[in-house]
């Protein structure tokens, strides 16, 4: 990884990007509403920035927003309500959050004539390229609450890639991808049934070459179900006419270790999921990185029904370590959004190192989220790769998390269709941990965010070794073992006659209602320390074909 991406976030902090959930008084029309950092950065980069325009409210009066607010149940796409009734924590499936930007107010940064570039319905915000005398006119629109740089980076983050000829030893299913899938445990899980069937992951990155013979097998196809170009505004999150060489590569490399499907060559950690592909990431010669671009996706991945995001980008600059306290960045409060949601999210620590003094700390955004899953990168043998970055947050909370295989991982070429890569970075120890996080959500789909999170931390390898994480905040809680996490497997034929169906679920009945136990079972069956009808609902589930607990 070059180290890192793009600074991102409102510095105002979050109470301004929460300014849709209740209407606020206006300030004077005299007043000026720009941040000190939007004022820094017309100074320093020139003539015209791009730039939030942060709104008071949503426009709407409380009655008004109310029903709004209760007609999103009928309108929101069915799989992401039904994301929301399984997983969400805040109250309610919906708030003010969740309805659109006001297009009154919108039309009125157009009179101004600004083209609005993006939309956020979470932070309640447009971005458009402003100069100093637009700044101005924006600040006396009585509907604009604050206005705020759009933060950018200087690079990508990954250290290094290379075209590899592939040079196995013993040859098997998965090919190149077999030691750094082995090293997480997955293939076990793997070997459980859990592929990643039936869940949506969302990626945020480059773009996505997609004729790779590894995403074209003859019926295993890489399945998108959604894909737009947030920076070319079209359906294409693959190469478009005039992008730069390298705008695809990224991207690629990170859905090729989860999607990739080459059996004997190359196969990934979540081969059977399924995929919303978002392009938000600019590598032209500035090689800007927009915040308001990876909220957008991220919108657009949880309304298309999304189980989950990776994201092997991150936001620094014009930020000190100060600033990643779960509240600032616009991209940490965009995921904080998200898996309230019920969106389960992963994203990489930064590839800026790390030291052994737990004071210090080199993390970027989206990293310091509260419930995003942080993931650091070790080597083929555990030990931490010294690129990858260290916290604690600047709240103190654990970050990174959790290790996974960032040096030297195997994916496919992004140069032709038929090579592989190897690569390093915390970018690619990210999208290992997220297809471990896929099949998870299939063998467990009601888990919650803290469930999920739960189950990774906790045995993982240098919790169950030592019985905490690393207190040096380098390592989190170790190498990722996801059969482990899914837990003991659960055969639903509890009357143990050879076969799953309703005489399982009586039988359960009866055990949990303290009758006779011949085949001597567990009856708590979803493991939750209690036997109760939790138990004959999940074996009624299970019996089903809907997994184990």
């Amino acid at each position: 990884m070059h180290a890192r991406a793009a600074a991102a976030g409102l510095i105002i902090g979050s109470s301004v990007l929460c300014a849709g959930l209740r209407a606020q008084p206006c300030e004077p029309a005299s007043q000026t509403k720009a941040s000190d950092a939007l004022t820094r950065t017309l100074a320093t980069r020139g003539a015209s920035v791009r730039a939030w325009v942060i709104f008071q409210d949503k426009g709407l009066t409380p009655a008004d927003e109310a029903l709004a607010i209760a007609d999103l149940e009928h309108t929101y796409p069915a799989r992401a309500v039904e994301r929301r009734r399984l997983r969400r924590t805040d109250p309610g499936l919906f708030d003010a959050r969740d309805l659109p930007v006001s297009a009154r107010y919108q039309d009125q940064v157009r009179g101004l004539g600004l083209t609005i570039i993006q939309e956020s319905r979470w932070a309640n915000a447009v971005s458009v390229q402003v100069t100093s005398a637009d700044v101005q006119a924006l600040s006396a629109l009585p509907c604009v609450r604050a206005i705020s740089p759009v933060r950018f980076g200087t690079g990508v983050p990954q250290v290094d890639a290379h075209d590899a000829a592939p040079a196995y030893g013993a040859r098997d299913f998965y090919g190149q991808s077999s030691n750094q899938l082995t090293q997480i445990d997955l293939p076990a899980l793997h070997a459980r049934g859990y592929t990643g069937q039936g869940v949506i992951i969302g990626i945020l990155d480059t773009g996505f070459r997609r004729d790779h013979a590894a995403f074209n097998q003859a019926g295993h196809v890489v399945n998108v179900l959604a894909e737009y170009d947030f920076i070319n505004h079209d359906g294409n999150a693959g190469i478009d006419p005039g992008d730069p060489a390298d705008q695809h590569t990224h991207g690629t490399l990170i859905l090729g270790c989860i999607g990739a499907y080459l059996p004997g060559t190359l196969v990934g950690g979540a081969y059977d999921a399924s995929f919303v592909l978002c392009k938000t990431e600019d590598v032209t010669s500035e090689m800007p990185i927009e915040e308001d671009n990876y909220v957008a996706g991220l919108e657009f991945i949880e309304m298309h029904g999304g189980d989950m995001t990776t994201s092997s980008l991150g936001y620094s600059d014009w930020y000190t370590q100060a600033d990643f306290d779960g509240v600032t960045a616009v991209t940490t409060i965009g995921v904080n959004t998200a898996t309230a949601n019920g969106v389960f999210c992963c994203t990489a620590a930064g590839n800026d190192g790390h030291d052994s003094d737990p004071a210090t700390s080199h993390l970027i955004a989206p990293a310091d989220a509260f419930n995003v899953i942080t993931c650091g990168a070790a080597n083929g043998s555990g030990s931490i790769a010294g690129f990858s970055s260290d916290g604690p947050t600047a709240d103190g909370r654990l970050k990174p998390e959790i290790l996974a295989r960032g040096v030297n991982t195997w994916t496919v070429s992004p140069n032709d269709a038929s090579s592989l890569s190897q690569a390093s970075g915390t970018s690619l120890s990210t999208p290992l941990v997220a297809a471990a996080v896929a099949c998870l959500v299939q063998a467990h789909p009601n888990w919650t965010v803290a469930q999920m999170r739960e189950a990774i931390f906790h045995t993982a390898s240098d919790f169950i070794a030592n019985g905490q994480p690393d207190p040096l905040f380098v390592r989190g809680y170790g190498v990722l073992d996801a059969n482990a996490a899914a837990g003991p497997a659960c055969d639903p034929d509890v009357n143990q006659d050879g076969v799953a169906d309703q005489g399982d679920v009586d039988y359960l009945i009866n055990v949990v209602a303290g009758g006779g136990n011949p085949a001597g079972i567990d009856p708590d069956f979803n493991h939750d320390g209690v036997a109760d009808q939790g138990d004959v609902d999940a074996l009624v589930n299970a019996v089903a074909g809907g997994g184990c607990p």
